[in-house]
């Protein structure tokens, strides 16, 4: 009896380990993230309706670097999937997604916007974050804060009001009611089922474009220099943070080295104000580099 009053209590712990592993989240920077980029079914035709369905069943979703669903989203994967599963193809990365579409102005934004932030810890320009905008100052998206889909608002966050960078505007728009908002839904915030009137977004807040790169410049961030070619997972984590990289080959002792580039930028100052973003993002080593 002992030892079957023993192996009862081995099977019960484990089966509360297994139950309590089942429950766990992934974890939002995994070790060896899974760059391969997974183009969505088309499951919808493009409207505001199927959206918000989406945007709902999606709610609290956990946010895992390098992701782009269906289960497990970043924030511009997440928006990647939502158009995508509705036929509109996008770019994979927030920094290229800013590109696309129309530009607008905040006080155009309707249901179905996409909004980019600057969310360096010193904002510099940079388009690092990407949300989907729902009317009244409401918009969701894979927070990397509370690592899973949310909902936040423009008016009443500080943070993302002074952040803001570029609006624009993808989702065609069909008929009188483009522009109407539909209430968020509630989360682990708890939020009333009737909202408190909110006040207009200031119109202080003027879209900024991007800082890309140019055709020609003198300006790199170097990531570094490798015998033989960079890996191939590198050059991937490069795309997908959105960067334009250039690869300079050369002999050296018998051997062919590739110095690896971002850029080009014309002036140095726009190389200097990448350079914090690659080197928390990407490497840590990373430097400026003027090539002629």
């Amino acid at each position: 009896m002992p030892h079957l009053n023993t192996m009862y209590a081995l099977l019960a712990l484990l089966l509360m380990f297994m139950l309590g592993a089942c429950g766990q989240k992934p974890h939002h920077h995994p070790r060896k993230p899974n760059y391969a980029i997974v183009k969505p079914k088309v499951k919808y035709t493009p409207s505001k309706k199927n959206l918000h369905k989406m945007v709902k069943d999606l709610q609290g979703s956990p946010y895992v670097w390098a992701e782009e669903g269906p289960n497990n989203f970043d924030c511009s994967g997440y928006t990647y999937y939502l158009y995508g599963s509705m036929g509109i193809e996008i770019p994979r990365v927030a920094r290229e997604q800013a590109r696309c579409g129309k530009a607008i102005s905040v006080n155009e934004l309707v249901y179905g916007d996409l909004i980019f932030f600057d969310t360096d810890t010193r904002p510099k320009g940079n388009i690092t974050h990407v949300g989907v905008y729902m009317g009244n100052g409401w918009f969701t998206h894979a927070s990397t804060k509370d690592y899973e889909v949310i909902y936040s608002n423009l008016n009443t966050t500080a943070y993302y009001k002074q952040r803001l960078r570029v609006c624009r505007r993808v989702l065609p728009s069909r008929g009188k009611g483009g522009s109407k908002a539909i209430k968020p839904w509630k989360t682990q915030q708890n939020v009333p089922a009737t909202l408190p009137p909110i006040a207009p977004i200031a119109s202080s807040i003027s879209p900024q474009r991007p800082i890309i790169p140019s055709r020609s410049g003198n300006y790199f961030v170097q990531v570094g220099s490798f015998s033989g070619e960079p890996k191939k997972a590198l050059l991937l984590k490069i795309t997908r943070a959105g960067y334009y990289y250039k690869i300079i080959r050369f002999p050296q002792g018998g051997r062919q080295i590739s110095k690896l580039l971002i850029g080009p930028y014309k002036q140095k100052e726009q190389a200097l104000q990448v350079l914090p973003s690659v080197k928390e993002n990407i490497q840590q080593d990373a430097f400026i580099a003027e090539i002629r």
